[in-house]
């Protein structure tokens, strides 16, 4: 009897293994095996690197010098008649002055002219070198979105060059911004144009520096640091991804 029962038992079916206890086929999930071992995923790339903040800074300091600059690159302005006011008005900074008539009015109208044209030149360079930066800026924070930088380490060390070369070459471009809006206001046209003005009473045109410029410049002194800081976090980033292509385990322990 016991030996009929230990023969039933024998063709009876085993229940299968457990899901814990199934082996992987040949092949299967060889996907998942690396340096860590069987059963473990590859390594992801790591979350943003700090260059990332600093690039939306520059972006954010290429808009205002673009805007910045764009005050002095205007219209060049000048005088309207109004008759049914009953005298000439000069609109400017949005508000409308009057004291002028016949000659001086004619003068005045010249002048304006006159400076707003000296003033365009450096301006336009000044709304090129923020467009430019705004497009490199941009160009640096879409190439980390596709995490470039994780797959191409050496992308690092051209961004951390490229970052060196921005920031040194801001340097002459704002001793030339302020070396040639200087000699605007030092010109005879800006020193008549102010003392025209001062003779009819008005004190907001005088040959110096106004907000936006110096607000420019500002920017341009601050883009230089970010680039510079830019370009100090590419090379910690450059030799993280080093270290974490070496030895994935450690992203992990991030």
């Amino acid at each position: 009897m016991d030996a009929f029962n230990i023969a039933a038992q024998e063709d009876l079916p085993t229940s299968p293994p457990k899901r814990s206890q199934r082996r992987a086929r040949p092949g299967r999930g060889s996907f998942l095996a690396g340096p860590l071992g069987p059963g473990r995923a590859r390594p992801a790339p790591p979350p943003p690197f700090p260059p990332a903040c600093c690039q939306m800074v520059e972006a954010l300091l290429a808009v205002l010098i673009l805007v910045c600059s764009s005050v002095s690159c205007g219209p060049t302005g000048g005088y309207t008649g109004l008759p049914s006011l009953g005298g000439i008005y000069y609109y400017q900074y949005g508000g409308a002055y009057s004291g002028f008539s016949g000659a001086d009015g004619d003068r005045a109208r010249q002048l304006d002219q006159r400076f707003q044209l000296l003033k365009v030149p450096i301006a336009r360079a000044a709304m090129a070198v923020g467009g430019g930066l705004l497009v490199f800026s941009c160009t640096l924070i879409l190439v980390g979105v596709l995490q470039l930088p994780w797959r191409f380490p050496a992308w690092l060390l051209l961004e951390c060059i490229l970052d060196i070369m921005v920031a040194i070459g801001i340097v002459p471009a704002l001793y030339y911004f302020f070396h040639f809006l200087l000699e605007v206001y030092n010109s005879s046209v800006c020193k008549e144009r102010e003392q025209l003005y001062q003779s009819k009473g008005y004190q907001g045109f005088r040959c110096s520096l106004h907000g936006a410029e110096i607000a420019a410049g500002l920017s341009g002194c601050v883009a230089v640091l970010a680039y510079l800081l830019s370009a100090g976090l590419a090379v910690w980033g450059y030799r993280t991804v080093h270290k974490l292509k070496q030895k994935p385990e450690q992203l992990y322990e991030l």
